[in-house]
């Protein structure tokens, strides 16, 4: 088990809309992604018309999707979900690097939590455990990291 994981607590949000990205690419692995992020949610009552799921060809494309729904307006965070297995290239980092570099500037850009659910695996095994109907879901981690981070955002405007 992961040593860090989202609080899991009772935020109070309202009802935040939010955008889940996921890529085609590893759908086996994605999809598991995709299933503990939406169940994440819906622990929360965060389900139906405010989660929207989208779906873009593989992990190099999260970054400008999350940036064109960011840009909408109509979401209050993203979720980025995706899986690259590390393979006898070096077209692995290429992707890792631009990839994460993209989703952490939609958010500093765009002023809005994204979440990082970017598996970077050695091998199918790895990947497979961190997408699993278990603990170490990271498309649920994922999930909670967003309504942790709206939890903060909602406590900084309420402070004045």
């Amino acid at each position: 088990m992961s040593e860090f994981r989202p609080e899991e607590g009772n935020f109070n949000l309202g009802n935040p809309r939010i955008a889940v990205i996921a890529a085609r690419w590893n759908a086996e692995i994605t999809d598991g992604l995709l299933a503990g992020a939406v169940r994440a949610l819906a622990r929360h009552n965060i389900s139906g018309d405010s989660v929207e799921q989208y779906r873009v060809p593989g992990a190099f494309e999260l970054p400008l999707a999350a940036q064109h729904a960011a840009r909408t307006g109509r979401f209050d965070a993203i979720i980025t979900l995706g899986c690259v297995i590390r393979g006898d290239t070096p077209h692995f980092d290429y992707v890792c690097s631009e990839t994460t570099r993209g989703i952490g500037e939609v958010g500093l850009n765009e002023n809005l939590p994204v979440a990082f659910g970017l598996l970077t695996t050695d091998n199918l095994q790895q990947s497979l455990d961190r997408s699993g109907d278990n603990e170490e879901n990271k498309g649920e981690e994922a999930a909670l990291t967003i309504l942790e981070m709206l939890a903060v955002f909602q406590q900084m405007q309420s402070a004045d």
